[in-house]
């Protein structure tokens, strides 16, 4: 595909941006929703179009030798009406912006508040996952952010089809095209230079690997988000319903390998590894699991069909494939250990029926979604009742977890007097 890269004014676009997020601002819930619903009717009404650029960089993928893992998140061939679907359901939210919270009146009888705000620009850079291009641009739009986005080489036909269609719904409903812009290059120069962008942008939101993270984080001038890499783990306690243990594992394993909230690390208590174990391996491995076993739990299944012995440097790894790490562990102290040593802190899980070491799970597994008896696949902004999401901020400050509409938003101070002077 031709690339644009002399054609792109990185400042240009940053100052087009500014001013599309300070007419996105004024806008009202009204329109913001209209054309919302626009953006949903012409991702269908084009889908044609789409998803033969799509099909084009599918086949470039498979002959340029993309994991199976990344096709999978390039693909939409099946997905493109539940990123419609996903669209509309923004519209039906409540709009965060302008909302007024922790509203009280000092003693003094000034009233002070907080309200919502957009954040301003948002600055994306993500790989093979085009579903990020319409999910950005629903939720910006929804809190009256414009965005800049960078997606990944192997995706570049899809998104500038996607964009091409959220400009026009855009424009056709009285609102800047302006608000989503996409860097139209493969060049990765164009990413150092926007990061920083400083004067335009308000936040960085990296979607990809550890190397992307990193990346951003030592070379923006602007607040970096960092999320969306997960070493997710089940652990099963000796108290847990095994039916119950399977099925979760079953569901976080394999409803859907590629993405960051499946599971990579299976523990299990001592008590129940000798029953539990063997049916893990009956019931994930004919759906094409494979397995990596520590010592002890090599001891009870290595015979079994798929497993070797795990290396050192296996549960440190976010497989995004049909790979389970499995480990027996003596107790909850060491579930919880093995966690702090090797999770990324996105999604953990414990199966229990022991009330105090659901609550001590809780307590003390420090991830952005910890789970009691449930998978870690709704760690997700959808599956949270969020709309779509632009990320999974597994960091401390600003946002964690799913970032869906409030997680855009920041706020300002509300002071109201009456002639108030400080004495």
């Amino acid at each position: 595909m031709q690339d644009t890269s002399s054609e792109i004014d990185l400042q240009a676009m940053g100052e087009r941006a500014r001013l599309a997020s300070r007419q996105l601002a004024k806008a009202t819930t009204s329109a913001k929703n209209a054309a919302l619903i626009a953006i949903a009717d012409a991702l269908q009404t084009h889908a044609s179009t789409i998803l033969e650029s799509n099909r084009l960089d599918l086949i470039d993928g498979e002959r340029n030798g993309l994991t199976p893992a990344l096709l999978d998140r390039l693909d939409l061939q099946k997905r493109l009406d539940q990123i419609a679907d996903d669209a509309r359901n923004v519209a039906t939210l409540p709009d965060p912006v302008g909302l007024e919270f922790e509203a009280r009146v000092l003693p003094n009888g000034l009233k002070v508040s907080k309200r919502r705000t957009p954040i301003g620009v948002l600055g994306v850079i993500y790989e093979a996952r085009p579903n990020v291009t319409v999910d950005v641009a629903t939720l910006a739009l929804k809190t009256g952010n414009a965005a800049i986005m960078r997606g990944g080489k192997e995706t570049l036909r899809t998104n500038l089809a996607l964009v091409q269609v959220l400009n026009d719904a855009l424009a056709r409903h009285g609102l800047p095209a302006d608000s989503i812009q996409y860097i139209a290059s493969t060049d990765r120069a164009y990413v150092g230079q926007m990061l920083k962008l400083h004067r335009y942008i308000d936040m960085i939101i990296p979607r990809g690997g550890n190397t992307l993270h990193e990346f951003c984080r030592e070379h923006s001038t602007i607040p970096v988000i960092i999320g969306g890499i997960g070493i997710c783990h089940v652990f099963v306690d000796k108290s847990a319903k095994l039916d119950d243990a399977l099925n979760i594992t079953y569901n976080a394993k394999t409803q859907r390998p590629s993405v960051c909230n499946a599971l990579d690390t299976l523990l299990v208590h001592q008590q129940v590894a000798e029953t539990f174990l063997p049916c893990v391996i009956e019931r994930l491995g004919p759906a094409g699991v494979t397995f990596k076993a520590e010592q002890r739990a090599y001891q009870l299944i290595g015979t079994c069909a798929g497993v070797e012995l795990a290396g050192p440097d296996d549960f440190d790894q976010e497989w995004m494939s049909l790979i389970l790490g499995i480990k027996v562990v003596s107790d909850l102290d060491e579930a919880i250990d093995h966690i702090r040593q090797h999770s990324t802190q996105h999604s953990d899980s414990i199966i229990t029926e022991d009330i105090d070491h659901a609550n001590q799970f809780l307590n003390e597994v420090d991830s952005a979604a910890v789970y009691v008896n449930a998978s870690t696949r709704f760690t997700d902004g959808s599956a949270l009742g969020l709309g779509a999401e632009v990320a999974v901020s597994t960091q401390k400050l600003h946002a964690r977890g799913p970032m869906a509409l409030e997680e855009l938003t920041t706020y300002k101070w509300i002071i109201i007097g009456e002639g108030h002077i400080r004495p």
